[in-house]
């Protein structure tokens, strides 16, 4: 039995976690580098992901406002979950105008 293996009876693997649990033992997987880097990333990510939100009110129009609703629900996302992705991706991308 892998060393990396579930002991929990009541999480047992699917084919994925156990085809990588196998490749994680064959040594397939090698550290990241610079770890201690990575790890910061890592964690600054995490603190981003879980941070508060805050509350914003925005004036936009009927028209965008009925487009954005649509779009989100083609994606099955709530609308206002959309508009913070949108402002996320914006803001995190290198080509601002």
């Amino acid at each position: 039995m892998s060393r990396h293996m579930k002991t929990d009876p009541f999480a047992p693997m699917d084919e994925y976690e156990r085809k990588l649990m196998e490749s994680l033992d064959q040594g397939e997987w090698t550290p990241v580098e610079p770890q201690e880097q990575a790890i910061r990333a890592a964690r600054e990510t995490a603190r981003n992901t879980i941070a508060k939100t805050e509350r914003m009110n925005i004036r936009i129009s009927k028209r965008d406002l009925t487009r954005l609703k649509e779009r989100a629900l083609q994606n099955g996302l709530p609308y206002q979950t959309l508009v913070g992705e949108i402002i996320t991706t914006y803001l995190n991308s290198d080509k601002r105008s």
